[in-house]
Formats: C-alpha cells, structure tokens, sequence
C-alpha cells in the first residue's frame, strides 16, 4: 500500500484539508501528511439567534470549499472522506447548505456525531504520539464544541462532546473583544457547569497523562510558552499568567502576547475561559499539546477502510452482540438481499458501493428492535439505528441504515418523504423481499423468486410449486402489490 488519502475537517472555527501518503511498512500501516491546506472560516459565529446560518458565513465557506476541490479534483471519491460537525450538527438550514458544500467541494460530505468526532480525534491524536501503555486523556477545544476521551493506545474507553468551544463562548461573553474579570468568570463558570456533569465519572476513570489537541491547544502552549507564563505545555498557574495580562489589557490586542497567530486574537478569550474550566473541573495540573487531532483520525479511518479493516463492520459485530441477534437468520437475509440487489443494479458497481454496504449491515441489523418489543420491532431498530452512538458511522450513514430497517416490513408509505434516490427503493425492495422469504428462519437451497426493476415497475416471478407449498409466503407477496403502489410502483406477481 504506498498511495494518497485526502481528510476534510470542517470546523466550527476552521476548514482544513490534509492530503496523506499511506505506506504499509511491514504491515504497520503509516501516514505521511504532504500537503496541507487550512482557511478560519468561523461557521459557528455565522449562527443566527435561530440557529440558522447566515448568508454572508455560507457564502465564504463555499468559496473555500470550491479552492479545496479544486486540489482534489483527480483524486476518487473512495480517496477522499470529509466530515463537518458541529455547526453542521445544531445549523436548522443544514439541509439547504449541505447539497451546496458538496457540490462545492466535489464530494460528499458527512456530519458527524459529537462522540464519533471523539472517536476520531482520539484516533489521530494517538497515532501522532509515540507508542505507550499510559491511559492517556485528550480534550479538544473546536469553535462550537469540546470533546473529551480517555483510552489507552488506540482504543478510547470513555468518550463525550459538550456543546461549547472557543467561537461560540468568545461570541456569547465577549462579543466586542473587551476581556474583564467578570466576563471572563462568568465564562469560566458557565464551562464549569458543562463539565461538571461528566467530570465525577472522568476523574473515577483516570489517566496518566493529559492532551490539548488542535487549535485552541496549540494556541495556549504557544503563548504560554513564548510569554515566559510557563516553562513546558498548559499549566493552571500559566492560563492565571495569560488571564491576569488579557484583564489589564483590556483586549487581547493590547496584550500584545508572544506567540499568538493573527486568526486566533478574536477567539482567545473563550478558548481559555474553556480550558481552565476544564483544569478546574478535572483536577489538571499541566496538559500537553499533541497534533494530529480530527483530520489525521479520519485519514488513519480511510486507511482502514480500504484496508478491508473498516471500523463500522467492527461496530455491526458489537451491536449484534449487544442486541442478541440471531446470526444465522441476518446471514440468510443478508445474502438473498444482496444477492438480489446485485442483480438489479450491477453497474456501475463503484457509484453504489457505499449503499452495498449499508444493504448488508442493515440486513444484520434490522432485527434488533426486537430486544425491546416484537410489535413494531422494525420502527425500535430504525430508532436505535438513527440514535445510537455508532463508531465510524456518520449520521448520513445511520439515517440510511434507519431507512432500510424501517422499511424491510410495514407500511411503505411512511418512508416516501425519506427516501432520496430510486437506488434506495430498490436496497428496500431486496430487503424485504428477503425478510419475506425467511420469515420461518429456515435455509432454502434456492431463493424461488427473480426480480426486475425498469423505472417504477417492478415484476417478481416466482416458482409456483415452491408457492403452493408456502401459502402465508405467497399470501405475504400478494400484499406488497398494494403497498408498492401507494408509493408510485407497480408491483406484478408472476408464478412460472
């Protein structure tokens, strides 16, 4: 393996590309950044008081977003993996500027959860650290939210995402840039009130060694370094240093601090009413400031995945653990729905690749509501799926696999205003096709059925002795004409 990945991090305060070369080296896989692009678009001030995101902000990112496309123009898409969070998470017009960023950007792009950002920021972080068996803690202080993992190596034990960062706090406490004592506690206690509902279960966990990861991090080690506040890393004592500066001044301006990079003056402020909160609340002495952080966890995730090591095959195992599937029955299901799906869309097999995969982990999965009812199972999996924190999926991901499972039994109609492409009409059909099939949870030698789809005509034959020998089957076919017809598709039953 010697070839280029592409990562696309948009922040809540910053837009970043990093382009990677991965080498296997002895069957550790390593990467290699070789270029780097990196704009402060500040999506999160760009917010509305109703959370919607103004014209002038979505204008500029999409400018942004067509430079990035265009280094990234020859890459394929499976090369290239971009994730936006949280801005893209709480935006209420999201749904109206997404289809813009993408087409800007040339790909697609996936918003991510709070705790699948976790995930991955853990995963670059490490990656960027040399090897050690110390449990290490990470904070990452981003322009509209701040995550916190504990793990080990490369597996993360505990992980949250609080909604506050470095943007929306200097926004809300100090909007004009003045920094004073009051201003600057009410910051501080405000972050302290996040904090404090996860710090008891944090400081129970533990850890030998503390992490600052990305800008606001950096930015901290930076100055404290370079102003003589402190000898090594973020210390309490150095943040008081930089607080009691920042209070004379007046502003961070006429501070005028060591170390500082021009795009950080405006968002100082909050950044480091955050992480002395987050000293304050987990007992933290001195924290040191590590790279990688989102980006590269994404690269290192992409690497996986080509690597045939994807992480949501890992999360699928455990939710089928977790949720007592019968995994002979997902085998069955799996196999015939794909089977099937093969057959009605086989080219071009790359353009449909992503939605192959989700037709076979919704095929292991779409039983798991029965964990909390047999009746209407099929809506508790679509919940779970939709809800759930599920490593290494985005909620693009999830709202798909929700989709499916909801959709492999009941009424179709409920699913007209959520499906997007004809693609994922036919990903349903072999869905529950299948379900319908195996409702006895037995082998068949032979599925006894063909399909075709042309437009919205969709013909079954079937084997009519195998029929007549399985009358709640066919009685169960039959019943589908109805349903595919209130959704525009003629649905033909043919016995051969």
């Amino acid at each position: 393996m010697n070839q280029l990945l592409a990562a696309v991090d948009l922040g809540s305060n910053s837009f970043r590309l990093v382009i990677g070369r991965v080498v296997d080296e002895g069957g550790t896989v390593q990467i290699y950044p070789v270029d780097r692009l990196k704009e402060t678009v500040r999506l999160a001030a760009g917010l509305r008081a109703d959370k919607t995101l103004d014209t002038s902000t979505t204008d500029f990112a999409l400018q942004v977003l067509r430079r990035f496309g265009e280094r990234l123009r020859s890459f394929h898409p499976e090369r290239v993996r971009a994730v936006a969070t949280n801005t893209f998470r709480v935006a209420r017009n999201v749904a109206e500027f997404l289809p813009l960023a993408e087409e800007a950007l040339g790909f697609p792009i996936e918003v991510i959860a709070g705790r699948e950002e976790a995930r991955l920021i853990f995963s670059g972080v490490s990656h960027s650290l040399p090897p050690s068996p110390a449990k290490r803690l990470v904070v990452d202080i981003g322009g509209g939210s701040t995550e916190f993992i504990v793990g080990r190596r490369f597996e993360p034990e505990l992980m949250e995402s609080l909604y506050m960062g470095c943007v929306s706090f200097s926004r809300a406490y100090f909007p004009d840039g003045i920094v004073d004592a009051h201003t600057m506690k009410q910051a501080e206690m405000a972050a302290r009130r996040e904090i404090e509902v996860i710090a008891k279960q944090y400081r129970k966990a533990g850890w030998q060694e503390a992490y600052g990861s990305s800008g606001t991090s950096k930015a901290l080690g930076a100055i404290l370094t370079e102003s003589g506040f402190s000898e090594g890393g973020i210390t309490r004592r150095g943040m008081d240093k930089l607080k009691d500066r920042l209070i004379k001044a007046g502003t961070v301006e006429r501070a005028q601090l060591a170390g500082i990079k021009p795009d950080r003056t405006s968002v100082l402020p909050g950044g480091l009413a955050i992480m002395s909160a987050v000293f304050d609340e987990l007992n933290i002495e001195v924290m040191r400031t590590a790279d990688g952080a989102l980006r590269v966890g994404v690269l290192y995730d992409l690497a996986g995945r080509d690597a045939s090591l994807d992480k949501r095959d890992d999360t699928v195992r455990q939710f089928m653990s977790r949720y007592k599937v019968d995994r002979a029955q997902a085998a069955r299901v799996r196999q015939t729905a794909l089977e099937l799906f093969k057959q009605l869309v086989p080219i071009p097999a790359d353009e449909h690749q992503e939605l192959t995969r989700v037709l076979g982990w919704a095929a292991e999965l779409h039983e798991i509501g029965l964990s909390i009812a047999h009746n209407t199972y099929h809506r508790h999996s679509a919940y779970i799926l939709e809800h759930a924190d599920m490593p290494g999926f985005s909620r693009q991901d999830q709202a798909l696999l929700a989709l499916l499972a909801l959709g492999h039994q009941g009424k179709l109609a409920k699913l007209q205003h959520l499906v997007t492409h004809h693609e994922q009409w036919i990903a349903i059909l072999c869905l529950r096709l299948a379900a319908i099939l195996y409702r006895r949870r037995e082998d068949i030698t032979a599925p006894p059925i063909k399909v075709s789809v042309k437009g919205s005509s969709v013909i079954v034959k079937t084997d009519a002795a195998w029929m007549s020998a399985h009358p709640l089957t066919d009685f169960t076919l039959r019943a589908e004409e109805s349903e595919w017809r209130k959704v525009g598709f003629t649905f033909e039953l043919l016995e051969l």
